[in-house]
């Protein structure tokens, strides 16, 4: 009777909990009137279970689980296979720069062209969320960082400076190389893989100007009348490899259903654009705006003018 006499009085007190009471309480056959314990400290007994379900009903529902989205893990996982690959690609570069299997300047020069290239390619391995270009972007940001940091002169990494700088200056990470991670995080955040002209622009930094340092290097004899310093064979290797990536990689992804395009028309914006890169590529700019800068930009602009997007 005691029991039944405090837990009546605290319900009538807390509607709530008399509402609740079925779901915390026990059955009343479960402490039989004959329980010396509870004929003993039956006041006691009562008070505390009631103070518990006080405590219970503070909590929240899901406090003890954890619920971890599908896309949150599936983007964390994208991206560090998109930063260990990342590593691996430099690395594997550096090993064979070391070895002398290859020169510095042409691997310098693959790094360009493939990091670009691959990392945009694992965009579809991202999830559908809408935060998922915010993590793809993880991965050029940390390498920003480590530019930032080295380039600084904060950490020294003689093998980092060497793989991707012409003269093997510090102060190089500062200009080229971030320039072209920053394009890559733009890209990312701004396109991403909805849109054309986030692919076209990759593209034309990524593999156009980058094998327009290697052939012209080797087959520049004859230079462009306006620079000396750039070849015919530079640029023509830029606008075909650039055009030809550009619509390999519109491929890739039309075919993941990111977007659908009328190819002819779509050929000929392509080539629209890689026609003003290439020409601004070939400009003199006498060590004032990089490459990594301004074909990119200049890309950007002419296929939002040209894909109307």
């Amino acid at each position: 009777m005691a029991v039944s006499a405090a837990v009546a009085t605290t319900t009538t007190l807390n509607p709530k909990l008399s509402l609740l009471r079925p779901h915390f309480c026990p059955p009343r056959h479960a402490f039989p009137s004959t329980t010396p314990f509870l004929t003993t400290h039956g006041n006691w007994n009562a008070s505390t279970y009631v103070h518990n379900q006080r405590r219970l009903l503070l909590l929240p529902p899901r406090a003890f689980t954890l619920d971890v989205p599908g896309p949150l893990l599936q983007d964390a996982g994208a991206t560090i296979l998109v930063v260990a690959g990342a590593y691996g690609l430099v690395s594997g570069f550096d090993y064979l720069t070391q070895r002398q299997i290859i020169e510095q300047n042409l691997s310098r020069k693959l790094v360009h062209i493939l990091s670009g290239l691959l990392y945009m390619g694992c965009w579809p391995i991202f999830s559908t969320s809408t935060d998922a270009r915010y993590f793809a972007a993880i991965a050029p940001l940390l390498n920003c960082t480590r530019l930032l940091v080295h380039g600084l002169s904060l950490v020294t990494n003689e093998n980092l400076i060497k793989s991707v700088t012409r003269e093997g200056k510090p102060e190089e990470l500062l200009r080229g190389p971030l320039y072209y991670v920053l394009m890559l995080i733009l890209c990312s955040l701004l396109f991403w893989r909805d849109s054309p002209i986030g692919v076209v622009s990759l593209s034309m930094m990524c593999g156009g100007d980058g094998i327009a340092d290697i052939m012209g290097r080797r087959f520049g004899l004859h230079k462009i009348p306006y620079n000396k310093q750039k070849s015919w064979a530079g640029s023509i290797s830029m606008f075909t490899v650039g055009f030809l990536v550009s619509v390999g990689m519109l491929y890739y992804f039309s075919k993941f259903g990111y977007f659908e395009l009328d190819w002819v028309k779509t050929i000929e914006r392509v080539a629209m654009v890689a026609i003003m890169a290439t020409l601004v590529e070939s400009l003199p700019t006498n060590g004032g705006l990089d490459d990594n800068i301004s074909v990119p930009l200049v890309s950007m602009l002419t296929a939002y003018l040209s894909f109307g997007l």
